[in-house]
């Protein structure tokens, strides 16, 4: 044996120490979070669109104009059926009604008060987050217990204690779990309580989030027969989205989660002078929300110079993105958001399958998307955007 082999023999050890130290090392530096588990939930019932649309105008309807107006824009909503609290189930093969709200007895009425469409979303909103909690958890193979930061996210109804607390109830959760609520900050806040959670898995290398976005938008239908006002009673609807995060490695298969769809970065833009284009506010009859026409046009003109410039910060532009994941407010801000980015009908049609199928469920439904692209084992990187009150858009990078 030569002294260059005898030499060699004694460094290979040394060598092999050294690759596992560096693995140890990786599985302890932060990196990207991993999404361990999705799930969703929706109401029991659904009710087909041109069935709420009668609903709607046996409700509010003055005269046979406002029937048809209320007709015309349901139909051209891009929602197909949609899962609400209120849908009682139908009997013998009777349409699907509901016996929350009565009919308008006078210019004046405005429905249930406030008061009583809180009691109806806490006695609903656990029971859509326990569902979609439940599935992320078993979907993550964690155990419950394991779980050690809660992020919620709700803009439509308030309650203390809240839904989070029925999580650490129903699932056995420990009762030493961290919770934080993103609130009230509308249809993008899915993505804002993802931050949180990426920020908390950085922290602590121990932690696993499990991040939840519940909402009853349903029992906030509107008693006007103001345009913008029936079309955000044809939209929205109720649903639950969780999701399961934990500490990603720098090593990847090191770690395990080689294959694992990961949170890469997130951003936020607030457009400027939009303030009145939407809002979101609390009134004696439910919530109220102002849509104005020239949304989407804003939104095609701010999208994608805002979105080049993120993307540019990673190196990437919008030709290298696999996937989109975009919250679909409408049919006509989801076809704005296209025409910005030059997006092709395939590349939306996830967003659309998701308000065709579900309408708009506010927080939980870029989540829903997020979902659906797993489904489809969709191209990564993948973008996922939702827009709310400010105007603000959000942004979420997944790789």
């Amino acid at each position: 044996m030569t002294p260059l082999t005898r030499t060699s023999s004694r460094i290979m050890p040394v060598r092999t120490n050294l690759l596992r130290n560096a693995a140890r090392r990786a599985k302890r530096t932060p990196a990207n979070p991993v999404i361990r588990g999705i799930g969703v939930a929706v109401p029991e019932n659904s009710i087909l669109q041109h069935e709420a649309a009668d609903v709607a105008a046996d409700l509010i309807a003055s005269e046979e104009r406002s029937k048809r107006a209320i007709a015309t824009l349901y139909r051209r909503s891009g929602v197909a059926s949609r899962h609400c609290v209120i849908i009682e189930p139908a009997i013998e093969g009777q349409p699907m009604t509901q016996n929350f709200f009565e009919r308008r007895t006078s210019p004046t009425d405005g429905g249930p008060s406030t008061g009583q469409r809180m009691a109806l979303y806490e006695q609903s909103a656990t029971r859509l987050a326990v569902a979609a909690s439940r599935d992320a958890i078993a979907e993550s193979g964690l155990a419950a217990e394991q779980i050690t930061h809660i992020v919620s996210a709700t803009c439509t109804g308030f309650s203390a204690p809240g839904f989070d607390l029925g999580l650490i109830d129903q699932l056995s959760l420990s009762r030493g779990v961290q919770r934080t609520q993103v609130g009230f900050m509308g249809c993008h806040a899915g993505l804002n309580a993802l931050r949180v959670g990426q920020a908390y898995c950085k922290a602590d290398l121990q932690a696993n989030v499990l991040v939840c976005a519940t909402e009853i938008c349903s029992l906030h239908f509107q008693y006007s027969e103001q345009p913008q006002t029936i079309v955000s009673n044809a939209l929205f609807a109720d649903g639950a989205a969780a999701v399961v995060l934990s500490p990603g490695c720098a090593e990847r298969l090191a770690c395990g989660d080689g294959d694992a769809w990961r949170l890469a970065d997130h951003a936020s833009f607030v457009v400027p002078n939009s303030a009145d284009l939407m809002s979101w506010r609390i009134g004696d009859h439910g919530f109220e929300m102002t849509l104005s026409p020239r949304l989407p046009d804003l939104i095609a003109e701010s999208l994608a110079p805002w979105v080049d410039g993120w993307l540019a910060k990673h190196r990437l532009a919008r030709t290298d993105i696999g996937s989109w994941a975009i919250h679909p407010g409408g049919r006509r801000i989801l076809a704005a958001a296209a025409e910005s980015l030059e997006l092709t009908p395939e590349q939306i049609a996830p967003s659309e399958q998701i308000l065709r199928d579900f309408g708009n469920m506010s927080s939980p439904t870029v989540l829903f998307i997020l979902r659906e692209l797993q489904r489809r084992q969709a191209k990564l990187p993948a973008v996922m955007l939702a827009f709310g009150p400010g105007i603000t858009i959000e942004a979420a990078l997944v790789q």
